[in-house]
């Protein structure tokens, strides 16, 4: 009779679309000594899977550092005296909720100026290497996210917070690095118990970026990044008169969506291999978990100081629905300008796109238990039962 007792079944990790190695990462577009000090700041270590990756960014960024030198030359006074006479637009919401599927919506009209992925990737020199190194490189971008169907590519409006890591400036999206390590800056989700180098250090790379923006197109800026949901109060007092779109959804379409968001780019970007084992698998919902509680805590708590005019919540299951009246309603509310000139392009994409289809999540009883335990204020206040 056997008698040895067998280790229990591993949880089985979300399915993620395989991101090709010649893709880049989020640390290319690092200067040299920002890459060095992240790198230095883990012992050098990655895994042998991974080492060439690591060795890869460490031949590219010096490029990054010459050609930031070549923009600063040539850019550098006018970016700081650039004036952002409209303030920006921010779409923030937890990751998940469709901030993408509304800045892409937005991003259709033409008075907005918003961030590509290629400008994103490359802050400190895309006014002067837009010109050719888009073309040069775009083969190298994957078809389709990692977490999901949505297209990628250069020219698509990107995510400022992955401008504001490759600038080296505090962010929560350095735990990407090393995602077995302890997460650092996890107080810009909620902004609070922020060192005041670190604010200055996210204040003067995100006013920066923006002037970079605006000069580029001359236009207002729009941005999205879900790590700025718990930092209106910041980004008010930074960009006087700056309005907020929040999206909302359903908890349990966030939680695996956000799961499975964070495996992705774990295994993408990730100079270690998490093992695949229930520790980790619960170290990683703990994560989740706590970034909604926390980040949601600072966007409540801040939202009471600011002009309730300046905040449009919208539901993503009603954007859906319905794009165009949704839209409407943003800039209704926000006063953002005629919408009759976008709606055609905004009703021509959702024609386009009425075939997508999202990741589909089956959740066990236990796990929707605890996300409703766990995330019941979030419930409540955005009215899902």
């Amino acid at each position: 009779m056997n008698t040895a007792t067998e280790p229990p079944p591993v949880r089985k990790k979300p399915q993620v679309n395989p991101y090709p190695a010649r893709s880049p990462r989020f640390w290319h577009g690092m200067r040299w000594g920002d890459w060095m000090k992240l790198w230095a700041s883990h012992g050098f270590r990655a895994h042998p899977l991974r080492f060439p990756m690591a060795l890869a960014i460490s031949a590219v960024t010096p490029m990054n550092t010459v050609l930031g030198w070549t923009q600063s030359l040539l850019y550098g006074r006018r970016i700081a005296n650039t004036k952002i006479d409209q303030p920006p637009v921010f779409i923030v919401g937890h990751w998940r909720t469709g901030t993408t599927l509304l800045h892409e919506l937005m991003f259709l009209d033409d008075r907005f100026g918003s961030p590509t992925t290629y400008q994103c990737f490359t802050p400190h020199h895309f006014l002067v290497s837009e010109s050719f190194l888009p073309w040069c490189t775009s083969w190298m971008m994957p078809r389709k996210r990692a977490m999901d169907n949505m297209p990628s590519g250069y020219e698509r409006p990107q995510e400022d917070e992955f401008a504001l890591l490759a600038l080296g400036a505090p962010t929560p999206y350095f735990r990407m690095a090393y995602p077995g390590d302890p997460p650092p800056f996890m107080e810009f989700l909620d902004m609070q118990g922020v060192a005041a180098d670190d604010l200055a250090r996210f204040a003067k790379a995100l006013e920066k970026f923006v002037k970079s923006i605006t000069l580029r197109t001359g236009k207002r800026v729009l941005l999205k990044s879900p790590p700025h949901t718990g930092r209106i109060e910041v980004l008010s007092r930074l960009f006087p008169g700056a309005k907020f779109v929040h999206i909302t959804r359903d908890p349990y379409s966030i939680f695996p969506s956000t799961l499975r968001l964070w495996y992705a780019l774990d295994d993408s970007q990730g100079f270690t291999v998490v093992p695949d084992t229930d520790a980790e698998a619960d170290r990683r919902e703990e994560f989740v978990f706590a970034g909604l509680e926390r980040m949601y805590r600072g966007f409540e708590d801040q939202r009471q100081r600011l002009d309730p005019a300046v905040v449009c919540d919208v539901c993503y299951e009603d954007l859906v629905a319905d794009p165009a009246a949704e839209v409407r309603r943003i800039y209704e509310q926000l006063d953002l300008g005629d919408y009759a000139s976008v709606e055609p392009k905004i009703a021509a994409y959702a024609a386009r796109e009425k075939n997508y289809r999202t990741n589909v999540h089956n959740l066990d009883e236990s796990l929707k238990t605890r996300i409703r335990e766990r995330w019941s204020a979030y419930f409540e206040k955005y009215g899902y039962q």
